[in-house]
């Protein structure tokens, strides 16, 4: 299965004109990168989130996450976040300004 195109255009909406961004295929699906370091992506109908180490189990505690896991291991202080999860405008909003958030706490690449 092909990436989520119609999520990838939602997540292009809230991040606008962010400075700096970069879109990469990558993991079959799409990577949304700020400074050189991924924010958020979709892969299949699930939106990936860059939440980092400290905001990982408070993320993963939310409705409709799951670990980022596509190889048999686990990245931690990534997640997945399934379509439930996303469904609403505000909610796609603050996933992708969490990941924004950490993505843009980190040394440019």
């Amino acid at each position: 299965m092909a990436y989520d195109e119609g999520l990838a255009q939602r997540i292009r909406k809230v991040l606008g004109e962010q400075p700096e961004l970069i879109e990469k295929k990558m993991f079959g699906g799409i990577g949304f990168l700020v400074h050189g370091n991924m924010a958020c992506g979709v892969h299949k109908d699930a939106l990936i989130v860059r939440v980092g180490p400290e905001g990982y189990q408070e993320a993963l505690a939310r409705p409709h996450t799951r670990p980022f896991d596509i190889t048999g291991r686990p990245m931690t202080g990534w997640v997945m976040v399934a379509s439930g999860g996303y469904e609403s405008v505000e909610d796609l909003e603050d996933w992708v300004q969490q990941g924004l958030d950490f993505a843009l706490s980190l040394p440019a690449k």
